[in-house]
């Protein structure tokens, strides 16, 4: 969070919307009026707090992995293409799952950028929040992170810095030594630091042969987790289609166990056996791929047991954003 800032004797300080800190709505307003802040600058940061926006990365070139970023995946990072290219004296821009101490942006000693896209954030509109931190750190000073703030509701959002025609292709780490340039020489504090990250990352696979479907491992089983781009109405037909027949697992000792809705988007899980790695995901989910493609494309009326198929499949449904 951003500091308060201190009451001084000239009275009111002048804030910007931009600049207000997030605070409690009846902590002191940090201007200096005395006013509590939802009767002072909070009027005004309630207004400019945008509505929910369903799906943020709409219109993105990765919006499936965006969303798996967000929710599914601990330690990636994606290098960013902005409209225009590169500002002068920004080598690089670089989305990362999280930094450390939970900061929204870093801008290194090299002028390079990374953006962390798993914080929360002030508005509805997470595009909106993102775009707004990108800015703030490419116009920080190199060496230091970017602290969080309050964002105008009619700011750029990241569908309007980013170039649409740029490939956006993750790489998923096993740890998060992408925080420290040369971590292998890294002080012992930093090290400690980093181990304990590690230590409480799930492990987790990006599949190569389908678009954005995440292996993970866990204590107890292995799951497959996969982004779809697909109408919700539309996918869960399609899935209650291969579940009735029998075919919405991904081989023996798997099995289609429901899904979640992130950002907008469905997110089917399957449980599969502990001994079931990423590697032997990639057929049967490419096999899978074919068949749900050909389920989509069907608009023939629902069986009884397909409705009963897909009941069971909407009861088991969570929302997570």
């Amino acid at each position: 969070m951003a500091k308060k800032r201190p009451q001084t004797k000239a009275g009111k300080q002048q804030l910007k919307d931009s600049e207000i800190p997030v605070v409690g709505a009846r902590e002191p307003c940090p201007c200096g009026s005395g006013r509590r802040y939802k009767a002072c600058h909070g009027r005004a940061a309630a207004q400019a707090v945008t509505e929910l926006v369903q799906r943020p990365f709409e219109g993105l070139a990765g919006e499936c992995d965006w969303v798996a970023l967000r929710e599914l995946v601990p330690a990636a990072t994606v290098e960013l293409t902005l409209k225009g290219g590169l500002p002068e004296g920004v080598p690089s821009v670089t989305l990362a799952t999280v930094l450390p101490m939970a900061w929204p942006a870093l801008r290194r000693d090299d002028g390079s950028v990374l953006l962390a896209l798993q914080n929360d954030t002030s508005s509805g509109d997470l595009s909106r929040d993102l775009a707004d931190t990108l800015q703030h750190a490419l116009e920080s000073e190199p060496g230091s992170p970017v602290a969080a703030r309050r964002v105008p509701a009619d700011g750029p959002r990241l569908q309007d810095l980013l170039d649409p025609e740029a490939a956006f292709e993750p790489v998923v780490h096993s740890g998060f030594e992408f925080w420290v340039p040369g971590a292998e020489n890294a002080t012992p504090e930093v090290s400690a630091s980093l181990e304990r990250a590690n230590e409480a990352a799930i492990p987790t696979t990006m599949l190569s042969g389908v678009d954005a479907a995440y292996w993970c491992e866990t204590p107890e089983k292995n799951h497959l987790r996969w982004v779809m781009p697909h109408p919700e109405e539309q996918l869960l037909d399609a899935l209650a289609r291969l579940h009735a027949a029998g075919t919405s697992s991904l081989g023996e000792g798997t099995r289609l166990v429901g899904s979640f809705r992130a950002h907008g988007l469905m997110v089917p899980v399957w449980d599969l056996p502990s001994a079931m790695g990423a590697e032997e995901c990639e057929k049967p989910a490419a096999e899978l791929a074919e068949r749900l493609t050909q389920a989509l494309a069907s608009d023939a009326p629902l069986t009884a047991e397909e409705r009963r198929a897909r009941g069971g499949l909407t009861n088991r449904q969570v929302t997570l954003s």
